[in-house]
């Protein structure tokens, strides 16, 4: 079964009656299973893909601003006319708009429920798409970034993604803790390539830093999950392997203050009765 077509398809099409049902400005993108594309509103105080209070409180942070700003990857899978403005964070299968919907509400990132997600008593202030500097071999760092940083906490996100991508394995091999960090022979693997790259390179970063990496992905993704177990059970020490987990968007959501989970619920059908479905599977 494809898990991550299933999803986007489930969430285009909710998205879809979400943006109908309150009059928010959108498009849809090219294709047959076109993704739905949100806009800001004039004068630019809203965002159809944003719950009003997240968004104020990311307008109000010039770095948390800077991330709406993130040029779309994909621009021709847009209308023409709408290439040049588009953003990343525009799409509804933004894993990003999605994190900072979440971790930018000001009551979310006051709950304690949340924060025991992480192991914490009380989040600190999230940052967003900070460079991973994870050492290679040569003395150099690499270029990659994390998702979102929560003091010592790297969080990888994902939502719709097809995977975690593959490297040609001399790309993974240039990392100087590279062996140090898994058993590299049992690593999902083919005879030119390393599967799960962003896994393996968020682990070395977390031990680079000895910070601890916590995957985020939804529980209509169990595709993602294996994924996740099969690099995880590669990592030599105990101790850093403890230092890695995940969380569910359903395990998130119940967390939060009514309007968000309404929210979540709505425009991306995050609610708990898939939590339970993810744990019957």
């Amino acid at each position: 079964m494809n898990w991550a077509a299933t999803l986007r398809s489930e969430i285009s099409q909710k998205a879809g009656e979400y943006s109908e049902r309150n009059n928010i400005p959108h498009y849809p993108s090219l294709g047959q299973s076109p993704t739905v594309m949100f806009e800001p509103y004039e004068g630019g105080t809203l965002h159809g893909n944003f719950l009003p209070s997240s968004y104020k409180s990311i307008l109000g942070d010039p770095l948390w601003s800077l991330r709406l700003k993130k040029p779309h990857q994909q621009t021709k899978a847009l209308p023409m006319e709408k290439r040049e403005q588009a953003n990343e964070l525009d799409s509804s299968n933004s894993s990003d708009a999605l994190l900072m919907n979440i971790f930018c509400n000001p009551a979310a990132i006051r709950s304690s429920s949340l924060a025991k997600l992480f192991g914490r008593g009380k989040l600190p202030r999230p940052e967003f798409g900070i460079p991973g500097r994870v050492p290679l071999s040569n003395g150099d760092t690499d270029t990659t970034e994390i998702d979102m940083r929560l003091d010592n906490i790297f969080v990888e996100a994902k939502l719709t993604e097809a995977d975690f991508t593959a490297k040609a394995k001399p790309h993974a091999e240039r990392y100087r803790d590279f062996e140090k960090a898994f058993e590299v022979s049992v690593l999902p693997q083919n005879e030119e390539e390393y599967l799960n790259y962003q896994l393996i390179r968020n682990v070395l970063a977390a031990l680079a830093h000895n910070a601890e990496f916590f995957l985020i992905c939804d529980a209509r993704r169990p595709d993602l999950l294996r994924s996740w177990w099969n690099v995880m059970q590669c990592i030599k020490a105990a101790e850093l392997r403890f230092r890695c987990q995940f969380v569910l968007w359903q395990e998130i959501a119940l967390t939060g203050p009514d309007e968000l989970r309404k929210f979540l619920e709505e425009k991306y059908g995050i609610v708990m009765k898939r939590l339970i479905e993810a744990r019957l599977l």
